[in-house]
């Protein structure tokens, strides 16, 4: 899976260059400027800058943010606490560099940014990395193959449950040369592994020599990455400012990007709060993603007169998932039967046409919106795939098109509840004054939806109100960020609305979203819970995969099994970006299908100028 830096917002489709071949990328020795996940890769050793960059944007000004809820640590790598946003998890971010970079206009490409040059075999049984001679912690001492070391040795033993499974297949990493650092893989065949391990973020073993890595910490990190923490306020606000003297600023993958001298973000209770105060000019830009607000809560002067732009784009992106999730450690969501007929009594018809305006289209894939999504009947080369597991997973998996339950949008849901009430009796359950009680164990049907904002209340309330109609006693609870978070990385819940997020090249983080092994981490992404060897194995192929072809098929099987599992209740998505931001940047000619990288934006000194003397009186401000 590829995970970049900054945000990613797509505005349009990129003009791509023509490949570039393996054998023509690669050095005599071997060595290579980067690595593609299959297929060949775009930029050609010697490559000026991303084609989705302006090398000649001013640097300069400030970029001001919102983020909701709070934060106490400036650790982002552990499970404890809350980090400040603009942090890395994995790979390069404001502050930290990783071995290689991502390219955002290639399904899953990466370029040397702390390695100059990386070495593979073609069976990808080993991956080796020379670092740049060059490259620097912000205290001016070199990074090195120690530091790299260190970093892996420490996020494995101390960090999130993630990294265990992500780095999970390195059988040992060793010191290679002065500046060569290699890892080698267990047996098996994971062609994602050299690419994940350009994603590790390095850290400084001499900084963290003297302190605990496992506790939160609010003083600022050392860092080798474009900026620094300048200032800060805990809860409040982060402030980060652009290094000068940052090692890396005239590198290839760097060049045109971080163009901002002060990346600022203030943090407000709610998004209700925070739409408020980008309309008051107080920072300048919002990715919006509720459709209520997007048709509602920006009528405003500014709006009208484009001062603040409102720009819905168009996107390719592989859009994941999101639904009604439910936690199969309860005994009484472990019915797949259960499970299914509750999916009859959310009414997404009615919710699009009455609280969304319309915007959205029912999800039915994991892998939404790419051609990783299954479609139609299995093809042969799926069953083929899917024929060894016949007897272990539902007969509809082979033979039918998941559909999600659909009405007509009136509000008349009658005839999916009778469906609902038919499968619940099948499943051991009747109504007993007006509840639904299980024949064997005399347990009623009831659960809690935990949410993390009052902006999915609406969402939850209707589904709640139908739930009752068949006896089933749901009720739903708001909680703050960090209470949402404790709970859900405890598995501490009944349901849950959750997003599970896609790349367009699936790989080692499949393991934990959906394994067995995953199910018992906490902290982990598995919130679900499934436990399933067909799963298990599902995956592995998926990480196996020798090319594009397999992967797009091995990837469609699991996802007819995760279908037909009905594991959550799909909700909605939107194939586009809803953007808000005032008129005062500069943006590159040219943006990547997978969505324009908001760190290649810049200040542009006269829409700002104009924008100061345009603005509605008594409003925004500088």
């Amino acid at each position: 899976m590829q995970f970049r830096s900054g945000l990613a917002l797509s505005l349009g489709l990129a003009a791509l260059a023509t490949p570039v071949p393996a054998e023509e990328s690669a050095r005599p020795d071997g060595r290579a400027h980067g690595l593609a996940m299959h297929g060949d890769l775009k930029y050609p050793a010697g490559f000026e800058h991303f084609d989705y960059t302006n090398p000649d944007a001013p640097k300069g000004g400030t970029l001001r943010r919102a983020a909701i809820g709070t934060y106490d640590s400036f650790n982002p790598f552990i499970l404890k606490g809350s980090s400040a946003a603009g942090l890395a998890f994995l790979g390069n971010s404001l502050l930290y560099d990783s071995l290689l970079t991502g390219s955002a206009d290639e399904p899953f490409s990466e370029y040397g940014l702390l390695a100059e040059s990386v070495e593979t075999p073609a069976d990808r049984s080993w991956v080796e990395f020379v670092l740049r001679e060059d490259a620097r912690w912000h205290d001016g001492k070199p990074i090195t193959t120690d530091d790299v070391i260190w970093s892996f040795e420490t996020l494995l033993a101390k960090g999130t449950p993630f990294y265990r499974f992500y780095f999970g297949s390195v059988k040992h990493v060793e010191k290679t040369g002065p500046r060569k650092v290699k890892f080698t893989f267990e047996a098996g065949d994971n062609r994602e592994l050299p690419l994940i391990l350009g994603q590790l973020p390095v850290l400084p073993r001499h900084y963290w020599s003297t302190r605990d890595f496992d506790t939160t910490t609010l003083e600022p990190p050392l860092g080798s990455g474009p900026y620094a923490i300048d200032a800060f306020e805990a809860g409040r606000y982060v402030r980060y400012k652009r290094r000068a003297d940052y090692w890396g600023r005239d590198l290839p993958v760097n060049k045109g990007s971080y163009n901002f001298d002060v990346i600022h973000f203030d943090y407000y209770r709610d998004a209700d709060v925070a739409i408020e105060a980008l309309k008051g000019g107080a920072f300048d830009f919002r990715a919006e993603n509720n459709s209520k607000k997007w048709a509602t809560a920006y009528d405003t002067p500014d709006v009208r007169a484009k001062r603040l732009r409102m720009e819905l784009v168009p996107n390719d992106r592989n859009q994941g998932t999101q639904g009604f999730i439910y936690n199969l450690r309860r005994s009484y969501f472990q019915d797949r039967r259960v499970r299914r007929a509750l999916s009859y009594a959310f009414d997404f018809e009615w919710s699009n046409k009455t609280l969304f305006y319309g915007q959205y289209t029912r999800t039915r894939s994991y892998f939404q919106n790419s051609e990783l999504a299954a479609e139609g009947v299995p093809s042969a080369a799926e069953l083929a795939i899917l024929e060894p597991y016949r007897e272990q997973i539902p007969e509809e998996v082979f033979t039918s098109v998941f559909e999600p339950p659909s009405t007509d949008g009136s509000g008349n849901n009658r005839a999916n509840l009778r469906t609902a009430a038919t499968l619940l009796k099948e499943a051991g359950w009747s109504i007993n004054d007006g509840k639904l009680i299980h024949g064997e164990t005399g347990e009623g049907l009831a659960f809690e939806i935990l949410l993390v904002s009052p902006a999915f209340e609406r969402v939850a309330l209707p589904f709640v109100k139908n739930l009752a109609r068949i006896g089933v006693t749901a009720t739903v609870r708001t909680v703050d960020s960090a209470q949402y978070r404790r709970r859900a990385d405890d598995f501490d819940f009944d349901m849950l609305i959750q997003a599970i997020g896609q790349s367009e090249s699936p790989g080692n983080e499949q393991r934990d979203y959906w394994t067995s092994t995953a199910a018992s981490q906490k902290g982990g992404r598995n919130l679900i819970g499934i436990r399933d060897p067909v799963i298990d194995a599902l995956v592995e192929l998926v990480i196996s995969a020798p090319d594009r072809a397999s992967l797009v098929d091995r990837t469609r099987a699991l996802d007819r099994v995760l279908q037909w599992g009905y594991y959550l209740i799909p909700q909605h998505h939107i194939s586009a970006e809803r953007l808000v931001y005032w008129d005062r940047f500069g943006r590159p000619a040219v943006s990547p299908p997978s969505g324009t990288v908001l760190m290649s934006w810049w200040i542009d000194e006269e829409r700002d100028a104009a924008l100061q003397q345009r603005r509605t009186p008594g409003k925004g401000g500088s």
